[in-house]
Parts: C-alpha cells; sequence; structure tokens
C-alpha cells in the first residue's frame, strides 16, 4: 500500500518520496515531511513550538503559549483563525464572520484515484490504478465541511492534491478564497517561475523565496501566454543532476494563483489555485465546491528527474483518447501559407504537393466558414464558405482523402465577431457589462461559455461540421483574453462565478465533443501557447506551443515548457524563412531538427520550396518517422540550455537503446574552442555506436567524456547524433 494511515500518522508512499502528516492533539493537520521516501514513522519531532510574540493561541490550547497556528506548518490554512500567513481558504458565514477553522473529523483510503466533478484530473489505469486518501474535517463553528483529497502515484513519484467544500448548514456562505494547495517548507529556497507573453512563451525567471511574497499568476480567463501554472522550489545548489527540489504544477486552464513566501520564522509557505482576484462563489445548504487538482513531485537527484516524473504521469495518466501513445498524424497546415486568401484549386496543389512529399494531414486553418476574408468578420457562423471551397466541405474533404492525406479543421470556439450572423441573432451571448461597451481584442468578443445553450448551440454546429468534415483532427483556438466579466445568466451577487463556469462551460464542451468524436485528436491552442496547461492536456493531448514558430525562438519557448511537459504535448512545426514573426533566415535542416522536439508538421507551402529544400523535407520526414517515438516516449534531457553559444537536448529510449542527441549553434565567436555537449540516458555497462561520429565507447566512456563537436558549425546549423547500443 502506497498510503499508511494510522494513530493519527497520515504517509503518502511514492517509489522515492513520502509525504507526511500528522492529525495532533487538537485535531490541526500538521506537515511534518515532504522529501525523500522515509519509513512510516513520525517526523513531528522536527517541528519545533515555541512562545513566538503575536501569534495568538487557539482557546483549546488552553494555556500552552507555545502552540499556535501562525507558526505551525499546515496542510491546509484559514483565514482570520489566529494564522496570519497567506491562506490557502478564506470565505464568509450568514453572519458576515469570516474565521473558519478546519479540525480532522475523519477519513478513508481508496484503492484508485479518484476523478472530479466537471474537472480534469490525474487517472488510474489497470496496471497503474493509484490510491487516495480522503480526510475529512469541519469547521468548529459552522457545518462547513472539507474533504482534502490526496493521490498517490508510486511510480511516477507524483502526489496529488485537491480539497471539496460542503455546506451543511440552512444558509449560503460565500467562498472567497479556494486554493487547491498549502504546504509549508523547512529551508530555503528559489522560486522558478516561467513567464513570457505572446509568441515568447515559458521563459524561466527565478527569485528567491524570502519574507517578501514571491506571487504571480493569471487573471485573462485562461491560464495565458504570461504566466505558466506550474513553478519550481529548489534548494540551494540544485542542478539539471544534483540537489533537492519540488515542483508544482496546477490540472486547471482558467485563472489561478501561485505564491511562495518565507514566514516569520523563515518557513517557506507554498499556495497554488483558482485565483481570487473577481472570485466568489455562493455556496448554498447542501452544495459541494470541487478545487481543480495540484500536481506535486520531489526530486533528490535534480531538475531532470524531476521533469521526468511530471512528463511520465502526463503521458500515463493525463492525456486520453487513441492517441495517447500513437504516433500523431505528419501535418501541414495551410495558415502561412495562404492565411484567408484561398480558393479550392489553390488548397489541393498544396495538398498534392504535401502527399508527394510523404505528408500525412492537411489541415484547413481560418478563413473556411462564414464570411470570413480578415479577422474582423465571421467568427461564430460555423457554416463552410462553399465559394471559397468550391463546393460543399465535406466533397473538398473526400478530394484531399482521395489524395491519401487526412484532413483538420481549425476552430475558435469560444469567441464570436460581431460582424457575424451568430451575434446579430444573439447578441446576449456575448460577455459584456450592460451599459459598457466592451472591449475588443484581435476585432472579437467572447461568447458566454457559462451558458448552457451557448454551449448546446456550439456542441450542435461542431459536430455537424466534424460530421461533414470526417475529420481527424480538430485545431481549437482561443484569440483574446477574457475581461469585461458579466455573464446575463447569472444573479448579480453570483458575478463572482463568472471565470471560473466560463472554465468549467469550456470543459464540458470538450467532453461532449471528445464522447461524440471519440477519434477525434484535438490539438489546443491559444494564439499558440496561452492555454498550454495541464488541464488542456487531459482533453487535448497535445497544444500548439507558440505562435512563434521561429526555430532559434522557439530552442527557448520549449526548453522552458519541457520542465513540466512531455514533448509528445509540444506542437511544433517547420515554417518558411524569412519567418513570419521574426523575419530571421535559419537553415531548414535547423528548421526540422527543432520541430522534432515536439509533434512535428509544417506551416509553408511546398509548392514555393527549392529542390534541395524538397529533399531536405524527405529527409526530415524519414528522420521523424526514424525518431519520433523516442521523442514521444522517452525521456527527455536538457544538455545544454539556450542561454550559450550551443543549446542541446536528447531523447532516450526507456530501455536505453537508443539517444538522440540534437544540438544548435545559437552564436559563433571567433577562434572559439568547439562545444563539448554533455551526454546521459546511456547504460553505462552497454557499448554505443553513433555512425555519425564513426565511434564506439561504453555508455560510461560517452557519459564521461561527452560529446565534442569537431568542426565548429555555422550560426543556427544544427547537428542531430543518433547513439544505439550494441547487441
Amino acid at each position: 500500500m502506497a498510503i499508511y494511515a494510522q494513530n493519527g500518522l497520515f504517509q503518502l508512499n511514492t517509489r522515492n518520496t513520502s509525504y507526511q502528516f500528522t492529525a495532533d492533539e487538537h485535531g490541526v493537520l500538521v506537515h511534518t515531511w515532504y522529501g525523500a521516501r522515509i519509513p512510516n514513522e513520525s517526523m513531528a519531532a522536527g517541528i519545533w513550538r515555541q512562545d513566538v510574540g503575536f501569534s495568538p493561541n487557539p482557546a483549546d490550547a488552553g494555556a500552552d503559549r507555545a502552540y499556535s497556528l501562525d507558526t505551525l506548518p499546515q496542510e491546509v490554512s484559514c483565514g482570520g483563525e489566529g494564522d496570519f500567513r497567506e491562506p490557502m481558504l478564506e470565505l464568509t458565514h450568514p453572519d458576515g464572520s469570516t474565521a473558519a477553522d478546519l479540525r480532522y473529523q475523519s477519513h478513508e483510503v481508496l484503492p484508485a484515484a479518484q476523478s472530479l466533478p466537471g474537472l480534469p484530473a490525474l487517472y488510474g489505469t489497470g496496471e497503474e490504478p493509484g490510491e487516495t486518501l480522503v480526510v475529512t474535517l469541519k469547521d468548529t463553528a459552522s457545518e462547513l465541511y472539507a474533504r482534502l483529497i490526496y493521490g498517490v502515484f508510486p511510480q511516477q513519484d507524483i502526489i496529488t492534491r485537491s480539497v471539496t467544500l460542503e455546506n451543511r448548514g440552512t444558509a449560503p456562505v460565500t467562498l472567497e478564497r479556494v486554493l487547491s494547495l498549502c504546504l509549508d517548507l523547512d529551508g530555503a529556497f528559489t522560486l522558478t517561475a516561467f513567464c513570457g507573453r505572446h509568441a515568447m512563451e515559458r521563459q524561466p525567471e527565478t527569485v528567491p523565496v524570502g519574507r517578501v511574497k514571491a506571487e504571480f499568476g493569471s487573471v485573462r480567463g485562461a491560464s495565458s501566454h504570461q504566466y505558466n501554472p506550474a513553478f519550481l522550489l529548489c534548494r540551494p545548489g540544485t542542478t539539471e543532476t544534483a540537489g533537492g527540489c519540488y515542483g508544482f504544477c496546477l490540472a486547471y486552464s482558467g485563472n489561478f494563483l501561485a505564491c511562495a513566501q518565507a514566514d516569520q520564522m523563515g518557513r517557506a509557505r507554498v499556495l497554488l489555485g483558482i485565483q481570487p482576484r473577481q472570485f466568489r462563489w455562493e455556496l448554498g445548504p447542501g452544495a459541494v465546491f470541487a478545487a481543480p487538482q495540484a500536481l506535486l513531485s520531489y526530486s533528490g537527484q535534480g531538475l531532470e528527474r524531476l521533469s521526468h516524473n511530471f512528463h511520465d504521469v502526463m503521458r500515463e495518466h493525463l492525456c486520453r483518447g487513441p492517441y495517447k501513445h500513437a504516433p500523431r498524424p505528419l501535418l501541414i497546415n495551410n495558415w502561412e501559407a495562404t492565411h484567408f486568401t484561398f480558393d479550392r484549386p489553390q488548397l489541393l496543389a498544396l495538398a498534392r504537393q504535401a502527399a508527394a512529399l510523404g505528408i500525412e494531414m492537411l489541415v484547413l486553418d481560418d478563413g473556411w466558414f462564414g464570411k470570413r476574408d480578415s479577422d474582423a468578420s465571421g467568427l461564430g457562423d460555423w457554416f463552410p464558405n462553399e465559394q471559397k471551397l468550391g463546393g460543399t466541405l465535406g466533397a473538398f474533404a473526400a478530394d484531399v482523402r482521395a489524395l491519401g492525406l487526412k484532413f483538420g479543421l481549425w476552430m475558435e470556439p469560444e469567441m464570436v465577431s460581431e460582424d457575424s450572423a451568430l451575434y446579430r441573432a444573439h447578441p446576449d451571448w456575448a460577455v459584456a457589462i450592460p451599459g459598457r461597451a466592451p472591449a475588443r481584442s484581435r476585432g472579437q468578443l467572447v461568447l458566454d461559455m457559462t451558458r448552457a445553450d451557448v454551449r448546446d448551440y456550439l456542441f450542435a454546429r461542431l459536430s455537424a461540421v466534424l460530421a461533414e468534415a470526417k475529420a481527424d483532427y480538430l485545431k481549437w483556438d482561443m484569440n483574446r483574453s477574457v475581461c469585461d466579466a458579466f455573464s446575463r445568466a447569472l444573479p448579480a451577487h453570483r458575478m463572482g462565478e463568472f471565470y471560473h463556469r466560463f472554465t468549467l462551460g469550456t470543459y464540458e464542451l470538450l467532453e461532449r465533443l471528445l464522447a461524440a468524436f471519440p477519434h477525434l485528436l484535438i490539438e489546443g491552442c491559444s494564439g499558440g501557447g496561452g492555454r498550454f496547461d495541464a488541464g488542456m492536456l487531459y482533453y487535448t493531448p497535445q497544444i500548439w506551443c507558440s505562435d512563434n514558430t521561429d526555430a532559434i525562438d522557439r530552442i527557448s519557448i520549449q526548453y522552458g515548457t519541457s520542465f513540466f511537459y512531455p514533448a509528445c504535448a509540444v506542437g511544433a512545426h517547420v515554417s518558411a524563412c524569412p519567418n513570419e514573426q521574426t523575419q530571421r533566415t535559419v537553415p531548414f535542416s535547423t528548421r526540422a531538427a527543432v520541430a522534432m522536439g515536439g509533434t512535428f508538421g509544417y506551416e509553408l507551402d511546398p509548392n514555393t520550396l527549392t529542390p534541395q529544400e524538397r529533399e531536405a523535407m524527405l529527409a526530415a520526414n524519414a528522420d521523424y518517422r526514424r525518431w519520433h517515438d523516442l521523442v514521444r516516449e522517452g525521456d527527455a534531457f536538457r544538455l545544454a540550455g539556450p542561454g550559450g553559444d550551443t543549446a542541446a537536448w536528447a531523447f532516450a529510449a526507456k530501455d536505453k537503446s537508443r539517444v538522440l542527441v540534437t544540438a544548435v549553434q545559437l552564436a559563433r565567436r571567433g577562434y572559439a574552442a568547439p562545444p563539448c555537449l554533455p551526454l546521459r540516458g546511456l547504460d553505462p555497462a552497454a557499448r554505443y555506436r553513433c555512425a555519425a561520429l564513426g565511434q564506439t565507447h561504453t555508455g560510461a566512456a560517452w557519459m564521461a567524456g561527452g560529446i565534442t563537436i569537431k568542426t565548429l558549425l555555422p550560426q543556427y546549423a544544427a547537428v542531430q547524433l543518433l547513439f544505439e547500443r550494441e547487441a
């Protein structure tokens, strides 16, 4: 059993880690350990108690001035009862009071992973069902109950946390803050968040965890380009291969908050969950509220092992459907080739060339529907434009299939143009505050996904289009942030529920579509990486990593993404040069090598390629087919980050039979020594042949000596090296 629960001691054990807390003499859940695996023995002796000035003592502590909620490491912290640190929960009772004091009532151990109503969550499999500990707490002065839900996935060293709140009273309780995770840890740490902007997402940024709070999050209606809902907490000196570090990742696609802060005694409090700003939820009598699931992992062997834990659990216990482990179609998207301006002959010419070059799927991007010749009109009118398509969508898709290609479509279901038949028929379906002119972004408004009638309409229209096209793939986009939060379907006193209900509504629509089209591959997208999170991976096993397709920028973007998310989830394509976003020109082989760090595909017009580029595309496609299993299922290694002259990464088979190394020369300097790159992922005792280098060595020798590229590569040139274990 992975869960030990006896005599008030609760311990969650994975293959290499243990997470422990106790219900103390007052029923407070005190956190006692999270780190390397230990025996099922209480670590409470390491929790000191002392009288700290201005830290109050609860009434049931009597004369014990050393007992204070303000100094104890807690599993769940509430505002108003003497813990003055950042709380996990805040609420308002019917009488207007805001205190809460949750104490232990009972617990149960369940032999499998548990789902959350309307929310994504890690799931168990036949071989790895997972285990769950549920601890029930009750407020000392009301009928509010909390269920702390802990999931354990032993093989991946992953713990999950969530909380549900139930009102068993007779009057509504207002929830002001419901976070998924509170964790108090001893020691010094740095926090690494993954920040950025549209077209430059998930850039690592590290700050010390001190008494000045380190906090970030999103209020944009989606997890956002600017801040990803995942972060690292590292002990001093942590590297890729050594040191103690923690990872925290929220399986949620809406507004979120993450923070870490050292308290007055130097203990770090970590919090993660739904963004409290613009959140207010009425919990009526008998109602239950579920918070999103947070994923936690610890590594005592550096960041590389931590990333492998998250990659493995997301591949095996988060992504679903027929493409969970299957090769993804090698696709071409017409957007950068045609934008909005295309017709049937042009598209079919593109498809014929793509088929001749070994591509497996054509994706028809924006502009195929309604009156859509620019981004100023047509969104929401999901009716094929038969003039552009030269007939019905079904007939066009059949012609594409006749060329030997699968067929996919782009849609942006959550959005609407004011210049559209949908908006003219249902202006009340758009998110806007009565009496105020709404903000526009990309010339569009947002549909109210909190409303069942909106979701029903979208399900009917999207289903009709997907069925007519017999679509194999759907690219689901979202090209603006959500503001002017208001729903005509919600009463005024419940408007604080808007953002969370918007996210739940989007999840519900996705779930309905997957049930109706179980073989459909959905690629998530929000202007590229604006909703690249674990929540979306539950519905879309791959996500367009960034609208920036420049290979050099993509190295940095994919590097930051790799700390939590597996390469099989990373939508990455080869685009034309000069690049549309940066105007940079990079060799075709480098563009292909970088795109092979993800799902691989193309954003260009093959009719414009030179004979040399066509040969390079054929070679790249052949390489992808030889290596895609390494990228999709293997262990990822960050060999050299994008901050130096040479960036390098590798993918190793789980059985260590093959390792693919990719290196890109980012800068070339006068009389510089050739780069020597580290190598990891080999079996030290086995012998490996690298045909490109003409050398055979033991894994131990390769990893000790590294790889010296004896010819200094030109700027932006790439090299890919395959190491194969000898029989």
